[in-house]
């Protein structure tokens, strides 16, 4: 996988994001918070994973310690929403600052049990957009079960509208 396409594919994430917390913002704090027996309980605790995820890969990426976020570290929306908001901002500098030879090369890690791993971080960067996109699709489902509206993130959704805006 090229910089550009990894930069792209991190940009359709973004994207698909974004849309999923505005069509979450409609919630009522019950609504989000609300246990549908999910993986992660709800909205709330699913999205909560989607987010810790996406930090503890940055860390790992950044050489940071990585430790998972528990729901209590986020109990609204709007604690969500600036919480996705600073990390994207981290991820975005890593973006720009990633070159060819680091895509392409190996990345080590340990899990939480401590397990040392790596994998080229391209494959880890691939890894996690589609993590997302998995966790993504469960949100979809429960906001249609709470009678909200979901805004479509189909990879192809996002491409034919980005043709469309030039």
């Amino acid at each position: 996988m090229t910089l550009n396409e990894i930069r792209d594919l991190y940009e359709f994430d973004r994207w698909a994001m974004l849309r999923v917390l505005e069509s979450v913002a409609a919630l009522t704090p019950e609504q989000f918070t609300k246990d549908l027996g999910a993986s992660f309980g709800g909205v709330h605790g699913t999205l909560v994973h989607v987010l810790s995820a996406d930090r503890v890969w940055l860390n790992r990426w950044l050489g940071k310690p990585a430790a998972p976020l528990k729901s209590e570290d986020i109990p609204t929306i709007e604690v969500l929403k600036k919480q996705w908001d600073s990390y994207s901002l981290e991820l975005g500098n890593l973006l720009r600052t990633l070159t060819e030879d680091k895509l392409s090369a190996p990345c080590s890690y340990s899990d939480f049990k401590g397990t040392p791993n790596a994998q080229i971080l391209w494959q880890q960067m691939q890894h996690k957009v589609n993590h997302s996109t998995y966790h993504r699709g469960q949100v979809v489902a429960m906001l249609r079960q709470l009678g909200a509206k979901a805004q479509g993130t189909d990879l192809i959704t996002y491409i034919r509208q980005k043709e469309d805006n030039g």
